[in-house]
């Protein structure tokens, strides 16, 4: 049985039971339970106590001394809130992304597994001066219906020293499985941010933002399916701010997602519509693999192409995850174009991770 994502009983025949896709499998026997070993545990303790501390200790992170020099969308990154898994996969998730990472990439998945967890996250960003801190919770099981459900909220504040921008973002979600082929969810969100700082001709009422006051303070909302023909494959569709806010801060995004996946690895390659951030329709591909080693250890790589800002983007990252916790890391490097550089930690508590549910990734 999985730790994070267990397969769905087919209904009509309760023996035919799908192999789990890219979730992780803890095998029944007593040779797979001893490879992962004391070591494996021991680590993993470690990785959470130091997800753990990282979260503490980057609440208490000074700000920068000096405002940042990379233009503010980069920063800004679309307002994306990104774990560490979506993070070390390019973005690439949409079609398997599965657990609290799906409230935020692809309400749909909620309902492709059976769990009821909870997470906390933050990510730091060098060079754009932005720091991030979220949690968020998924429960699929307490209704009888199947039908699921996530909350999610995050913090954010980007360059303190310069143009100040602080926001957040709530979004609460549903989802449903139709079948064990096809998940429907939505997300509404709702956004609040206010531009405390200097604008791009310094301290000018006009060019900086309104003091005290929210720049923006919308409501939108997301829809996102995932169809899986055989249990190892799957293909998605994500519409974002679909009531079409016309701004940078909640643009308008059309995406799709295809991924292969087995228990012990997933590869997903993703292409993204962005309509309303940039002065014509732009692109953004990705793509990602992830390799769960030791049966406790995922292992991810990914890549990350950016029409809009032209830049191109590496990212990897590994964690630790079994039936009760998951703690994870990543980075992403900007290779070329305007450099920076993102620092996702994430911890994750598993209530429940047991029922019927299709599986959808290892996290």
């Amino acid at each position: 049985m999985s730790p994070e994502c267990p397969p769905m009983q087919d209904q009509r025949n309760p023996s035919q039971v799908p192999s789990s896709v890219g979730c992780v499998q803890l095998r029944s026997s007593r040779r797979s339970r001893a490879h992962a070993g004391v070591s494996a545990s021991s680590a993993g303790k470690w990785l959470c106590g130091v997800a753990i501390g990282s979260i503490i200790l980057g609440l208490g992170a000074p700000a920068a001394a000096d405002p940042s020099d990379l233009p503010p969308e980069i920063g800004y990154d679309y307002g994306d809130t990104e774990t560490p898994r979506t993070a070390a996969m390019g973005g690439a998730l949409r079609a398997f992304s599965s657990s609290t990472e799906s409230i935020y990439i692809n309400p749909g998945n909620m309902a492709a597994s059976r769990v009821y967890h909870i997470g906390a996250l933050a990510a730091l960003w060098p060079e754009a001066s932005r720091q991030t801190y979220g949690a968020a919770a998924v429960d699929s099981v307490g209704s009888r219906t199947q039908l699921a459900g996530g909350l999610a909220f995050a913090f954010n504040r980007q360059d303190p020293d310069g143009i100040d921008r602080q926001w957040n973002d709530l979004r609460f979600a549903l989802a449903f499985p139709f079948s064990q082929q096809f998940q429907l969810g939505m997300a509404g969100r709702v956004m609040w941010m206010k531009e405390n700082g200097d604008g791009p001709l310094g301290n000018d009422q006009v060019a900086s933002g309104l003091p005290g006051e929210n720049i923006v303070r919308d409501f939108t909302f997301d829809a996102g399916m995932a169809f899986r023909p055989t249990p190892e494959f799957a293909i998605a569709l994500v519409g974002n701010s679909l009531t079409n806010p016309d701004n940078g801060f909640l643009p308008s995004r059309l995406g799709g997602g295809i991924g292969y996946g087995t228990p012990d690895f997933t590869f997903e390659a993703d292409l993204v519509g962005d309509f309303t951030t940039w002065e014509r329709t732009t692109v953004l591909a990705m793509g990602g693999f992830e390799y769960l080693a030791g049966n406790v250890v995922p292992l991810r790589v990914g890549y990350r192409f950016d029409e809009g800002a032209d830049t191109h983007w590496l990212s990897a990252g590994l964690g630790y995850v079994d039936q009760q916790v998951a703690a994870e890391i990543s980075a992403r490097r900007s290779v070329s174009g305007e450099k920076a550089t993102a620092i996702i930690i994430g911890f994750k508590y598993h209530l429940e991770s047991a029922g019927a549910g299709i599986a959808a990734g290892f996290d």
